[in-house]
């Protein structure tokens, strides 16, 4: 029996090991090893059990010489003793040993001149799908020759004692830079494999001079090569906005930015299922078919369709599949330096403007800021919106200090010339419970007129609480939306909201180490 090396990792003498089977061995596999069911697509379907979305406490960097001087140490980035790491590396071995292992060898990077090789090792078929489909899949001529860079092992069955292990649960994810060893133990969701991956990358593109990115990317299909960018957390609509039936999809979630242009990090997409029709996101809907991993979704029991409006098992309801199931995809999944840059935002406050174009360093501020908003509460009088950051948005997967991206952004947007903007799409007319939601034609049309550069030759004022650069005309949009206090009946509480979102700035901005042209670029509070 071949074993491909495994004894390395501690795994002696396996049942058997299985390497980078199709997407059908393993889908049949599952059937027969775990509780899956197919759905009415013939989608594999697989319940997460008590992880059902990542785990931000169980994530550790363990502690190592020449890797510790470069992190950002912090409540994203928690310190793990490596005597401690090894106790549960070799728990691991010992775990998958005489168990049948699954294999799956792949790339994270589509420019070949960054592209790392990724081993995941699983215990079970359906999180070796997973990585399938999101992983760069090889050839048979590079499987050939094969090596790997990093190695993720993935243990969902087994449970640690906290008090023996360190660690503060019975899961644990565990990044071992020096050993090239990532754990991820004790947690059937897959998603924290795809997300250390993309931590890996974020820690090892900058020091070659390419910044990782959370983000989107599409690109025209005209031939020009014209090339857009779309950060935003969740509840922004970067997946709608992103998603455009006349431009290709780079990728949906994960990108490097280097000397040569924009290059996708994985080779598939891992999407939302809450509330996804048909109607509104075809693309994903028509991806959720055979070959792919659909997780903690209701179906009914007879006919095995989908409940996609169904929270009972998370709010988090997921699918993956391979990119090359999105019929307008860009393949090889790279594009040229971007033209456009969009952060996109749903302000609660309803004081941001519909958009604004940005400074270098005004983009440099947004983009380590990584802001949106949670509506309003009722609880103990909470009647304002709640100011949301999240670092570069994607705090949890930044492993090196905010400065080092930030200084890249700058460094690139300045060399290849891209138009940066700012696009809330969020509140108009008054706060949560006062205003309505920004329309989303409007924001389409807004969208259009940044990527199409005619948003870039209209005149422009700037506003006095954050200092944006607010049009004063955008094709297809309604000039009186564009300054939003005009839209507000109350200006007294427009300006109120305003001042105390631009202190929520002043002071989140605080905690970083950024230079002083930077953090004077963003609202005065």
């Amino acid at each position: 029996m071949t074993t491909y090396g495994i004894e390395k990792y501690g795994i002696v003498k396996p049942k058997k090991v299985d390497r980078n089977l199709s997407p059908a061995v393993l889908t049949e596999v599952a059937l027969k090893t775990e509780p899956c069911k197919l759905t009415d697509t013939g989608a594999l379907l697989v319940a997460t059990g008590a992880y059902t979305g990542r785990s931000p406490k169980d994530r550790f960097i363990v502690d190592e010489k020449g890797v510790s001087e470069k992190i950002d140490w912090g409540t994203e980035n928690k310190k793990f003793p490596l005597d401690k790491f090894e106790l549960i590396y070799k728990k691991v071995g010992e775990y998958l040993s005489k168990k049948h292992v699954y294999i799956f060898d792949g790339f994270a990077g589509a420019d070949p001149a960054y592209r790392v090789s990724v081993r995941v090792i699983n215990e079970l078929a359906s999180e070796n799908l997973f990585m399938n489909n999101m992983l760069l899949r090889p050839t048979a001529e590079e499987l050939k020759s094969f090596k790997e860079d990093y190695t993720v092992i993935a243990v969902p069955g087994l449970k640690l004692d906290p008090k023996e292990c360190g660690t503060n649960s019975e899961a644990a994810i565990l990044l071992c830079l020096n050993k090239k060893i990532i754990l991820v133990v004790g947690s059937q969701y897959a998603g924290e494999m795809k997300k250390s991956v993309f931590s890996l990358m974020n820690y090892l593109l900058p020091q070659k001079g390419v910044l990782g990115m959370h983000c989107s990317a599409n690109m025209a299909l005209d031939g020009s090569g014209d090339t857009a960018l779309f950060f935003g957390l969740s509840g922004t609509g970067k997946t709608t906005l992103s998603a455009d039936p006349k431009r290709g999809l780079i990728g949906d979630d994960e990108h490097g930015w280097s000397d040569d242009g924009i290059f996708n990090i994985e080779g598939g997409c891992y999407a939302k299922c809450i509330d996804l029709s048909k109607e509104h996101e075809p693309e994903i809907y028509g991806a959720i078919k055979f070959g792919a991993l659909v997780e903690n979704v209701v179906v009914d029991d007879e006919t095995r369709a989908p409940d996609y409006k169904d929270r009972s098992l998370t709010e988090n309801t997921r699918v993956s599949y391979p990119i090359d199931f999105i019929p307008n995809k860009v393949v090889p999944s790279v594009g040229k330096h971007p033209k456009t840059v969009i952060f996109l935002t749903a302000d609660a406050f309803g004081v941001l403007p519909p958009v604004a174009k940005l400074t270098k360093e005004q983009a440099m501020f947004y983009f380590v800021s990584g802001y949106t908003s949670k509506v309003a509460g009722t609880e103990r009088g909470i009647t304002d919106p709640v100011s949301t950051f999240s670092t570069c948005f994607g705090a949890p997967f930044m492993p090196l200090p905010s400065a080092v991206y930030a200084k890249l952004l700058g460094e690139k947007i300045e060399k290849h010339g891209s138009d940066v903007y700012l696009i809330n799409t969020g509140w108009t007319g008054g706060a949560y419970g006062v205003g309505k939601r920004m329309s989303l034609p409007a924001t389409r049309a807004i969208v259009t007129a940044a990527l199409d550069g005619s948003l870039a030759k209209v005149e422009y004022e700037t506003e006095p609480f954050f200092g944006l650069a607010i049009p004063k005309t955008c094709p297809n949009v309604d000039a009186g939306i564009l300054n939003p206090k005009n839209v507000w009946a109350d200006k007294a509480e427009y300006d109120r909201l305003a001042k105390k979102l631009a202190k929520d700035f002043a002071e989140n901005i605080k905690k970083y180490n950024l230079d002083a042209s930077i953090v004077n670029a963003g609202p005065k509070a």
